[in-house]
């Protein structure tokens, strides 16, 4: 640049040289000089030598404008002083010239100066703008031109000589015109047609450039806005939409907001929404949508069971003209929800169902379904009560009740079978059915009675006919084959059956018969208790069922002692029949009260001088019958007084109540009555004449009585017996009474229990037990079938024999007539659970025995 700048003041100093011939001196100074910068030596191109520009006060003078230049005093030159701005001083002119005048005092002189600043390029174009706005149709066609402002440059010449460049794009290109010297037109083409949905608005830089070394530029940005033309219809950012929706979903829910975008703007931008006419009516009325928002809600309620899906085709449509439209596909899959229960159909059903049928047997067919889908509608099912029944599945939805167990219809006749499903919903819902499933009857129960053995008690001398008890079999089945009949199996009289054994056999159907509905059992005959004790045989219980069965039961029929036998005295062993009594309507006794029999005399002797309580003779008498009634009792009827004599009350010894001598008299006539302890109590009488002798003469008598007789010397009596048998007889008396009093104790403590009376035919579990009890002890046994070990004729024993009746207790109260048996109407007789009987024997060898029979429950 300093040397561009010399040679420029070079050719500037020969142009002043050439100018001062001429009488004007010019300078020529580049603008943007800076300050201090030599333009020209003025005092020496003025002539001037050196030292007179000082001294003559060279000065330099403006005409108008700041001259931006100055003379230096020393020197006298031309200096610049100030910034130099071609543009600001002379704008466009060419050549911008400054007219300057120096003066020059002694002499004053004016010379005329001329400085031309030379333009350099240091302004760079510039438009109008930096922003330019531009506007173009978006149907515009390639070739359509906008016109441009285009740059100024405040320089001149060269340097303002402008060329336009337009940034690189597609669409638009540069046309430059000139239309003169000094003007140029910039035009904007358009080279490819537009989509303001692509490129709505294109940025450009339109950039000039001047001619200057180095070149400067200017831009201005343009931004072209494409108006839009509705050329795009709405568009879906998708094809089909897929929503799921449960089916118990309220009516009003929003459950999607469709959104469909138009690349045009304003109206043509604007879109509305609808179902498409493809879409029937009834869906319509299932479904609402907004036509602004494009919010599609339920208008009505779903059901997965009845419709799965919907396929909705939807419309987007603008305002453009003509409107545009798009489509789209809402697919609305309905989810299931668990509402509904399962369900349990019975397509078959098989009753009643035998007891005898084998596992395994098919009793009803079951259909189970659910309308759920998935897991709502895998049902699980089982049979509730879990046996005897349960569930087979045949195939999908298909289920058999099979037995999984024997029945027996008389345990369960009827069972009430709940089929249960559930299925798998959360929560689970669940069903049930119902099934009666009765259970048909097979004759597989034979009739059976309460207890193996039956211990009946009957009074003698019952009524033909009498009920003595009533039987009942319980045969659990039903109808034919729950229908008993009875009949007597065929027995006989037991052992100790009383005359009946000596006479042979004797059938039990002479003595009863049963009923063959009712099981009643009555007596054909009177019993004698004398004739028959006990009487053994079996009940047979036979069904109607086919083949019939069967059951027995054993019966043990005890007869009860009345008391219709007197007491008889007994004879002496061998007795002559001179020895007999008299006749009892010759006997002048016949007038005791309560006397049922009475004997001829009986004699017997005493020695005078005999001791009290020496035996002078015995009364034996029996009893046909058994117990309290055959217990004798001897009481002395005349003479009432205090006589010599007096009698055993149960041994039947008559004794001396005192010594006896000469003034008892020679002959003693003693009335005897012998009682039993029945109600109400038979008795006998004895005439007893005892004779007083001489010690000899009695002793002689008696040798003779023992000679002929064997044994006694008179009929019916005893004579001498000792004091041992009397003193045994009393401790035997008193044992017995001892036990009797425990044993009626006991029995009275056991009635009390138990409050309520018993009939004649009692009833209880167990065994017959015998107990007895002798001189030598005690012993005791059980067994099924009792037996009296009590005769009138025996060895010196005494035996008590207990019976435990074995009755069945009173059927439970039900309604079938087959499972209750009403108490016997009438009974023989009615016994307390305290009865007791006992019975008495007395043998003439010894002082007696006792049996003692009681019933117990």
């Amino acid at each position: 640049m300093e040397e561009r700048c010399c040679a420029a003041v070079r050719v500037l100093v020969l142009q002043a040289a050439w100018a001062l011939a001429g009488g004007q001196v010019r300078y020529s100074v580049p603008e943007e000089a800076k300050a201090g910068t030599v333009v020209g030596r003025l005092a020496q191109d003025l002539g001037l030598e050196a030292g007179e520009a000082e001294a003559r006060r060279l000065r330099l003078v403006a005409q108008g404008r700041r001259a931006s230049v100055e003379v230096s005093g020393a020197s006298g030159a031309l200096l610049v002083s100030s910034r130099l701005d071609r543009e600001e001083l002379c704008g466009k002119s060419s050549p911008c010239a400054l007219r300057l005048e120096v003066l020059l005092d002694r002499p004053l002189r004016v010379f005329h100066v001329q400085l031309e600043v030379t333009d350099i390029n240091d302004n760079a174009p510039i438009f109008p703008a930096p922003r330019k706005n531009l506007s173009i149709a978006e149907l515009s066609v390639p070739g359509s031109r906008l016109p441009l402002e285009g740059a100024s440059d405040a320089d001149i010449g060269a340097n303002a000589q402008l060329s336009y460049t337009l940034s690189p794009n597609e669409h638009f290109g540069l046309e430059v015109k000139s239309k003169d010297e000094n003007k140029i037109s910039v035009l904007l083409v358009l080279t490819k047609p537009l989509d303001r949905e692509t490129i709505p608005v294109h940025r450009l830089v339109l950039t000039a450039s001047d001619g200057g070394r180095p070149s400067l530029t200017g831009t201005m940005e343009l931004v072209i806005s494409v108006l839009d033309a509705n050329d795009n219809a709405p568009q879906f950012n998708q094809s089909v939409y897929k929503v799921q929706l449960p089916e118990n979903t309220a009516p009003g829910t929003v459950f999607f907001q469709l959104t469909a975008t138009d690349k045009d703007e304003g109206s043509n931008r604007e879109i509305y929404y609808s179902f498409s006419d493809a879409v029937p009516e009834k869906i319509q009325d299932v479904f609402k949508i907004d036509e602004k928002s494009g919010e599609i809600r339920t208008a009505g309620e779903l059901d997965f069971e009845d419709i799965q899906s919907y396929d909705l085709e939807m419309e987007a449509r603008d305002k453009g003209t003509p409107p545009l439209s798009g489509h789209c596909s809402v697919v609305l899959e309905v989810v299931d929800v668990n509402d509904n229960a399962p369900e349990v159909w019975v397509t078959s059903l098989s009753v009643p169902v035998s007891e005898d049928a084998s596992v395994g047997t098919v009793v009803a067919l079951l259909s189970v379904s659910d309308r759920d889908s998935g897991a709502n509608g895998r049902v699980r099912c089982w049979v509730w009560p879990a046996s005897p029944f349960g569930l087979e599945a045949t195939f999908a939805g298909s289920y058999s009740l099979v037995l999984r167990e024997a029945l027996d219809r008389e345990r369960v006749s009827e069972y009430e079978v709940e089929v249960r499903a559930e299925d798998g919903g959360a929560p689970a819902l669940r069903a049930r059915r119902g099934l009666r499933v009765p259970v048909s009857d097979v004759n597989d129960n034979a009739p059976a009675f309460a207890q193996a053995v039956y211990t009946v008690l009957a009074r003698e001398n019952n009524l033909a006919g009498a009920e003595l008890a009533r039987l009942w079999a319980r045969d659990p089945d039903e109808a034919g084959n729950g229908r008993v009949s009875y009949s007597v199996w065929e027995g006989g009289v037991g052992a100790g059956g009383g005359a009946a054994a000596s006479s042979g056999w004797r059938a039990a159907s002479s003595y009863v018969s049963v009923d063959a509905e009712s099981g009643r059992l009555w007596a054909l005959q009177p019993l004698d208790y004398e004739e028959l004790q006990v009487l053994q045989f079996e009940v047979r219980a036979v069904d109607a069922g086919e083949p019939p069965l069967c059951g027995n039961a054993t019966v043990q029929l005890f007869v009860l002692d009345e008391n219709d036998n007197a007491p008889a005295l007994l004879p002496a062993a061998g007795s002559a029949p001179e020895a007999g009594a008299v006749a009892a309507e010759a006997s002048s006794l016949s007038s005791v009260p309560g006397s049922d029999s009475v004997s001829g005399t009986l004699w017997a002797w005493a020695a005078w001088g005999a001791p009290a309580g020496q035996v002078v003779a015995k009364i034996r008498a029996v009893d046909a019958d058994s117990g309290y009634n055959a217990w004798l009792r001897y009481e002395l009827w005349e003479p009432r007084g205090k006589g010599p004599f007096r009698v055993g009350l149960y041994s039947g010894e008559v004794s001396t109540a005192r010594p006896l001598d000469e003034a008892d008299g020679p002959r003693h006539r003693l009335l005897i009555v012998v009682r039993d302890h029945g109600e109400p109590a038979r008795s006998a009488t004895a005439t007893l004449s005892v004779s007083l002798l001489e010690a000899a003469e009695a002793a002689l008598a008696a040798g003779s009585s023992s000679s002929s007789s064997g044994s006694r010397s008179s009929v019916g009596v005893d004579v001498g017996a000792g004091a041992t048998s009397a003193a045994t007889n009393v401790w035997l008396v008193v044992a017995i009474c001892a036990v009797s009093s425990v044993f009626l104790l006991a029995l009275v403590l056991y009635g009390a229990s138990r409050w309520a009376p018993r009939a004649a035919v009692l009833s209880g579990p167990g065994p017959t037990t015998l107990v007895c009890a002798s001189e030598v002890g005690s012993w005791s046994y059980s067994q099924r079938h009792s037996r009296s070990l009590c005769v009138a004729d025996g060895g010196a024993k005494s035996d008590l024999m207990v019976f435990s009746p074995n009755f069945p207790p009173p059927p439970p109260p039900g309604p079938a007539a087959k499972d209750t048996q009403p108490e016997p109407s009438s009974l023989l007789d009615t016994v307390s659970s305290s009865l007791a009987h006992v019975y008495l024997f007395s043998n003439s060898l010894v002082p007696f025995d006792v049996c003692l029979k009681a019933s117990l429950l």
